[in-house]
């Protein structure tokens, strides 16, 4: 038995670990670790070649082709631009995709429920209830949905060892979520709805038109409001003109009152023309005269004596007639003209005239206030039916919005229904699952991953059987145990 004597000094320090210490537990657990990694990379051959995981996949298309009506109580309008899809919209269609009733229906519609079936599970006395559990808690497992990184995709992939069956789950899978995408988008019965909708405003619109029309024909008026404000018009022309009227009756008193005054200072009549006339017949007869008298007082002389009588009395009359005729020189005939006053005339003129017109006026002025009088009164009236016509015109209006929107949300509805019965959804299968002709990983894959698991797992594994062995293998370990330095140490014999 060799023996080897190696002399470590005391002041010497434990030595980190190194390669060859790793190296040299591999060794020591070889055994170990040869069959650990056999018995892994067996196992990892077994399932790669018996369960073989293939991979089906599907892509859905999330776009904006289709708008959804909005429920609103204002009539939709039209986008010309439609938005984007926003990363939210991919995210809710994934968690869509993994809703739990969906899952449920794809575990009753793709015969995975079926299979779950055993005499163990009988005899464990497992519900319907709890089976569809297990079996939509390993389709959530197994199930992958990755929406796309800049794109309006959403990559969905099922894991399983049965290709055929894969592609089925997917298929059952897109089919229920192609029909609760429908469902939660378009909620059911509004078609019928807005029939409802659209016969109820239509009466309330027929019952306001009729009402409208019988306040109409009951208060005789066609527009309340228009006629109102006519009424107001004419009543303010009305207005003006009986403020004229009382100033002209104003003006007429005045001036009446000028014209009278006038007539008592001018007088009647004027004297036009003045002529002082001789009377040429009177003094030929009283000349004829004189010549007469003088004849007979010279016939007298020649007879009788100047101092008889009838000589006397002739030259009385001669004197007479002479002084007559003397007279008549001095106070010669007077011819005066006179005329009415033309002043007189025309004052008197104007005040007959200004008093028929007062008389006008006054019964002017008084037919305004009758008729002023009836404007205010129609126009009070037309106001109040002008209020009463206003709040039946909104109603009617209101009636009309009611019957449009309505009218309006269920052609929406129809033509929403149209296109759920087309099947034109915003939402599309573009590359529908089929079945996978290739594994997932292939034997070399498998291969390579039963190595490393093997090779990790063993390793692991000597390292722990190691560490758990109480013996000292070297003199470090001893020294890091008593914490002193070690003289010798004698390697074991081999063999």
């Amino acid at each position: 038995m060799p023996e080897e004597l190696r002399l470590i000094p005391r002041a010497a320090r434990v030595p980190s670990p190194t390669l060859r210490d790793f190296v040299a537990v591999l060794f020591r657990q070889r055994r170990l670790v040869q069959i650990s990694f056999l018995a892994v990379l067996l196992g990892a051959l077994l399932y790669g070649a018996v369960l073989h995981p293939y991979r089906a996949e599907m892509k859905v298309l999330v776009q904006r082709g289709r708008l959804d009506p909005v429920i609103t109580s204002t009539p939709s309008q039209a986008e010309l631009v439609r938005p984007n899809v926003t990363e939210e919209d991919l995210n809710s269609e994934a968690e869509l995709l993994r809703d739990h009733e969906i899952l449920r229906t794809v575990a009753q519609n793709s015969g995975l429920l079926e299979q779950e079936h055993s005499w163990f599970r009988e005899l464990t006395g497992d519900s319907e209830e709890q089976r569809l559990a297990r079996v939509v808690r390993r389709i959530g497992k197994n199930l992958d949905v990755e929406p796309g990184h800049k794109a309006s995709v959403i990559t969905v992939s099922y894991k399983s060892s049965d290709p055929a069956q894969a592609a089925k789950v997917l298929r059952a899978l897109s089919a229920a979520y192609l029909e609760r995408h429908q469902r939660v988008h378009r909620p059911s019965g509004m078609f019928s709805f807005f029939e409802q909708q659209v016969a109820q405003s239509r009466r309330g619109l027929e019952d306001a038109e009729t009402v409208l029309m019988d306040f109409g024909h009951n208060e005789g008026v066609v527009s309340a409001a228009a006629e109102r404000d006519n009424t107001l018009q004419k009543l303010s022309e009305a207005d003006a003109d009986a403020q004229h009227t009382r100033v002209s009756i104003a003006e007429t008193v005045q001036r009446i009152r000028t014209l009278e005054a006038k007539l008592k200072v001018l007088p009647e009549r004027t004297t036009t023309q003045i002529r002082n006339l001789d009377n040429p017949e009177l003094l030929e007869k009283m000349k004829s005269r004189l010549l007469e008298l003088q004849l007979k007082r010279t016939e007298l002389l020649t007879k009788y004596a100047p101092t008889y009588r009838l000589v006397q009395e002739v030259e009385q009359e001669i004197t007479e007639t002479k002084a007559a005729i003397a007279a008549q020189d001095q106070t010669p005939l007077r011819d005066q003209t006179s005329d009415r006053e033309p002043n007189h005339e025309w004052v008197k003129s104007e005040l007959v005239r200004a008093e028929v017109e007062m008389s006008t006026l006054g019964a002017h002025a008084e037919a305004e206030r009758n008729v002023l009088a009836g404007y205010r009164e129609a126009a009070q009236r037309l106001s109040d039916r002008a209020v009463e016509q206003e709040a039946l015109l909104q109603n009617l209006k209101a009636a009309e919005e009611k019957y449009l929107l309505y009218l309006n949300k269920r052609e929406e509805a129809r033509i929403g229904d149209a296109l759920d019965q087309g099947g034109i959804l915003n939402v599309m299968i573009v590359e529908p699952p089929t079945v996978p002709a290739l594994p997932e990983v292939s034997e070399l894959g498998f291969g390579l991953i039963g190595v490393v698991l093997a090779g990790a797992f063993s390793t692991g594994l000597a390292f722990a059987a190691d560490h758990m062995n109480p013996s000292f293998r070297t003199p470090d370990e001893v020294m890091a145990y008593l914490g002193a330095p070690v003289l010798a140490s004698l390697p074991r014999k081999n063999g």
